[in-house]
């Protein structure tokens, strides 16, 4: 209302014409031949009455759509028509405004269509200016553009990744080159960021790339197990970036381009051999990026992130992140879990129980229900299994107790010839533990019969040279232990002699021989 006043005076009381009131009043000549219509129309002289207030002079004004309501109000589009219309392959505004003029001659004219449509899609979706607390958020992504390296030896060219993280507050920026997008790549550059800023951010906001999000979802998005576990140990969360909606994540979106078009750009005449080379590239210009002052703030990112985030992000643990992968495995009958065709022992009642594995360079940890109930050093090389006793059930870990040197000791309180079974019996197997049980047996006897009954038997078994548990049970259970021994089984056994039986004689000569085919016919 103050400009119309002022419109009213310089038309009235310095009587200048139309363009110089539009000129002095930064109004188009259109607007200001508006108001003069609506003022006659109006019936308003000048000076304005004392009592006239600008909300009066307003209802006398604008009480209708047109000055006086001398014109009828043109046709307005249906804006939502002509929206859906634009989602058609070849439609364009100059044809939906042809089409609309067509249909109202009398209608607005295209300059007039094309800005009242703009400000009315402008109202379809509100962008809300986001705030950034200061330690807040960090925002990281992989930049579209790679960079290529090339194998000295094979000339083979491949591909090097770039991860990119932006503090939300003060930009403060951190890039590094990797070999991929895979899992090992995604969380070491996160370990390696993190050191950079020197500290933890409240809230981590990735894409939703497989490496960290394994299902994205709007409601409950399900983390790779690896990724929430690096949050866990920083003291961080983890809020993934919604699906196709780029304006999430706006800082690395910018964060990106900035790299591509600072960084990345320079390097595009310089040829790289190695991940390490490209890095301390990145590095130097990196340094550049950050202390690059701002346009239209002061200092630049890295005084802003000095004076904002590193004061409000948390301290980094004692321990950097270790790596580890997470795998579901199930308990055999053995109570053994398999990783990497090597098996490690879980508590025995968790048979065939699905449990979580979680695999770092070392170690070896299982999980049930959240709970750790195993923990193991990693085999490498030949070694195949890892089993701690308080894993097996109690006959197991009695018959794990057993040693060789167990079975002697107890043998030799029955007798020497006892001991010398039992050694025959270790000694016959490829592995001692084969023949445990054997050796199990022969002590079941002592039980059955007696010591020395058994130290019997056992001198009768050797002295026929069967030292086994089956013939020494048969020498027992004939009582074969309590007859005496014959010194020579075969002493009253006539000597046969014959004229072709040659005797021992023959195969004591010193030289063979010689018999003629004649002789030998005759025989």
């Amino acid at each position: 209302m103050r400009k119309i006043k002022e419109i009213l005076r310089l038309k009235w009381e310095l009587g200048l014409s139309n363009r110089q009131i539009a000129k002095s009043c930064l109004l188009s000549r259109a607007t200001i031949a508006d108001y003069m219509a609506r003022v006659q129309a109006a019936g308003i002289g000048w000076p304005l009455p004392p009592e006239m207030d600008e909300t009066t002079l307003e209802n006398l004004l604008f009480s209708c759509s047109s000055p006086g309501a001398l014109q009828e109000p043109k046709p307005m589009p249906d804006w939502a028509l002509v929206h859906q219309e634009l989602k058609r392959k070849g439609v364009t505004l100059l044809l939906l405004w042809t089409e609309y003029k067509e249909t109202y001659p009398e209608g607005y004219q295209y300059s007039w269509f094309c800005q009242q449509y703009q400000a009315w899609a402008l109202k379809l979706n509100l962008s809300m200016r986001q705030e950034h607390r200061a330690g807040e958020k960090l925002f990281v992504d992989y930049a579209g553009q790679t960079v290529p390296l090339i194998d000295q030896a094979t000339g083979e060219v491949h591909e090097a990744q770039i991860f990119i993280a932006v503090m939300g507050a003060s930009n403060y920026t951190y890039a590094e080159a990797t070999a991929s997008q895979t899992l090992p790549d995604w969380i070491h550059s996160h370990i390696r960021a993190l050191a950079f800023f020197g500290g933890v951010p409240e809230i981590l906001i990735p894409d939703n790339l497989k490496s960290g999000v394994n299902k994205a979802c709007f409601y409950e998005p399900d983390l790779n197990p690896t990724y929430w576990d690096l949050a866990k140990h920083y003291g961080s969360v983890i809020i993934p970036a919604r699906v196709r909606k780029p304006k999430d994540k706006a800082k690395v979106e910018v964060g990106v381009q900035i790299v591509e078009r600072w960084i990345l750009a320079r390097l595009r005449h310089h040829t790289f051999f190695s991940l390490k080379e490209l890095n301390d590239a990145i590095r130097e210009l990196l340094l550049f990026l950050n202390k690059r002052p701002f346009k239209k703030l002061p200092g630049n990112r890295e005084s802003l992130f000095q004076d904002l985030d590193k004061p409000a992000l948390k301290p980094l643990p004692d321990q950097a992140y270790e790596y580890a992968e997470w795998k579901k495995v199930r308990v055999h009958i053995d109570y053994h879990v398999e990783i990497d065709r090597r098996y490690y022992s879980v508590p025995y009642n968790l048979v065939k129980n699905q449990l979580e594995a979680r695999l770092t360079q070392h170690t070896i940890e299982v999980f049930h229900k959240g709970q750790r109930v195993a923990s193991h050093a990693r085999l490498y090389g030949s070694k195949r299994h890892s089993t701690l006793p308080e894993h097996m059930p109690k006959n197991h870990q009695s018959y794990l107790s057993w040693t060789p040197q167990r079975f002697v000791s107890w043998a030799h309180k029955c007798g020497p010839e006892t001991a010398r079974v039992i050694e025959r019996i270790l000694n016959s197997k490829l592995h001692p533990q084969q023949g445990f049980r054997s050796c199990l047996g022969v002590m079941q006897l002592e039980r059955e019969y007696s010591p020395d009954r058994l130290e019997a038997a056992c001198t009768r078994a050797l002295a026929i040279g069967s030292p086994t548990r089956k013939s020494i049970k048969a020498i027992l259970k004939a009582g074969l232990d309590r007859r005496p021994m014959q010194q020579k089984l075969f002493e009253d056994v006539p000597t046969l002699t014959h004229e072709n039986v040659r005797g021992p004689e023959y195969y004591t000569l010193s030289e063979p021989q010689e018999v003629s085919y004649a002789e030998s016919s005759h025989s």
